[in-house]
């Protein structure tokens, strides 16, 4: 990987475009950029030039694969709450750790993992049980994931910690760390709980896992850097026990993309939603990559209703997606209006099978339930390629296998008392 750092002007001078279409990519999140100390926006130029090629359909893409260590470790142990479908508990799987219990509240979630865990030899050890119910007392595990809704704090006293917690779903992954005391807890959840409620929701759950006795620090990362066909953003907050001389890693990203044409390259068949006939009129007109403003004005006026008079993008509404772009974020359906996610070329929904495949499931990894049960699994889910990074940026912590480039070590973050 090139380090050839460069400003907007000189990269669009050294590629023949605009400084806007630099500008424009980066929005896209198609290239990242860097900043130097005056905050100027610098861009590695390789990355540029292959995107560009890639874009004219010219070069080498990055094939579409569900990542997979070779080896398995049977002594770190993991304990995953809130598992859903598994994509998390699939991928820290993938990268090595083996576990020991998962709990997951929603029926058809449940036989999701059940069905697959037997269909996969994973020996997991399934609890439907509402997590309130599980006592972790007795139990053993180096490891803690948990992908817990974010739910706001009633702030009781002055400490925001573990008491201040009760009654949300983050207290259960504080109790199980509590009571089972991991050398690691690694807690999930979505890029807007830095903002949620004010960074005071953050700020407790940080703080809580201090008072247990963690060090702690967090990252967004970037799921589309990390293998991941899909422009998806997640917290990952990692903690590490006190009294152990385990260094904090995130996963690096890497200074590459999957495309949808690459991820969807030979996707099985599937069910999947359709569009009623009024709808897929107007979503015929959309070409790919594009969305309501490349609609006829009184087609997109009649299509959007009182939407198309309000303020802001509105970007996901009649959108199709591109070919040569990651996915956007997948949700929990295919078709609604705010966040539609139209096949490239195809005038329908995106179906099951590609759902998961851009969530980096397996091909044969079963979904139960209904239709609209499987697409919510699978938009709730963690993508398993993510999963994967993380899982071995736990276990090089741990020390099981050797701290790579593509880790990045970080100091805990010093917190005060409030």
């Amino acid at each position: 990987m090139s380090e050839q750092l460069v400003s907007v002007t000189a990269a669009a001078k050294a590629l023949d475009v605009s400084a806007d279409t630099i500008r424009r990519w980066n929005k896209l999140g198609l290239i990242k950029a860097t900043r130097d100390r005056n905050q100027k926006r610098l861009f590695n130029l390789e990355e540029i030039i292959r995107l560009q090629k890639k874009l004219k359909g010219e070069g080498e893409q990055v094939p579409f694969k569900v990542l997979r260590a070779e080896k398995m470790f049977e002594e770190a142990t993991c304990i995953d709450l809130f598992a859903g479908a598994g994509g998390t508990a699939l991928g820290f799987a993938n990268a090595g750790l083996h576990h020991t219990f998962l709990n997951e509240f929603n029926d058809k979630a449940v036989a999701t993992l059940k069905v697959n865990s037997e269909k996969h030899g994973l020996n997991w050890n399934i609890d439907g049980r509402d997590v309130h119910e599980v006592s972790f007392e007795g139990m053993h595990a180096e490891v803690i994931q948990a992908g817990f809704p974010c739910q706001a704090f009633s702030y009781a006293g002055k400490s925001r910690g573990f008491e201040d917690t009760r009654g949300t779903l983050f207290f259960e992954f504080a109790r199980a760390v509590k009571e089972i005391r991991p050398k690691i807890a690694i807690g999930e959840n979505v890029r807007g709980l830095l903002k949620h409620d004010g960074g005071r929701t953050l700020e407790t759950m940080l703080n809580t896992l201090d008072e247990l006795g963690y060090k702690v620090n967090y990252r967004v990362l970037r799921a589309q850097y990390l293998d991941v066909p899909q422009k998806r953003e997640r917290l990952i907050i990692f903690a590490v026990r006190k009294d152990l001389d385990c260094p904090i890693l995130f996963p690096k990203e890497k200074d590459y993309f999957i495309s949808l044409r690459e991820a969807l390259k030979g996707c099985p068949a599937s069910d999947g939603q359709k569009y009623p006939e009024k709808k897929r009129f107007v979503m015929e007109m959309v070409p790919e990559g594009g969305y309501w403003r490349d609609l006829p004005e009184a087609v997109a006026k009649e299509y959007m209703g009182g939407s198309y008079y309000l303020s802001g993008g509105k970007t996901g509404m009649a959108r199709r997606l591109s070919w040569d772009q990651p996915s956007l974020t997948l949700t929990c359906a295919p078709a609604q209006k705010q966040t539609e996610r139209c096949h490239p070329s195809e005038t329908r929904p995106l179906n099951v099978r590609e759902y998961a495949r851009i969530q980096t499931f397996p091909d044969d990894w079963e979904f139960e339930g209904s239709l609209s049960d499987k697409y919510k699994q699978i938009g709730n889910a963690v993508p398993v390629n993510l999963g994967y990074h993380i899982g071995r940026c736990v276990l090089a912590s741990l020390g099981y296998i050797d701290k790579t480039d593509e880790m990045e070590q970080v100091d805990p973050l010093v917190l005060q008392d409030i």
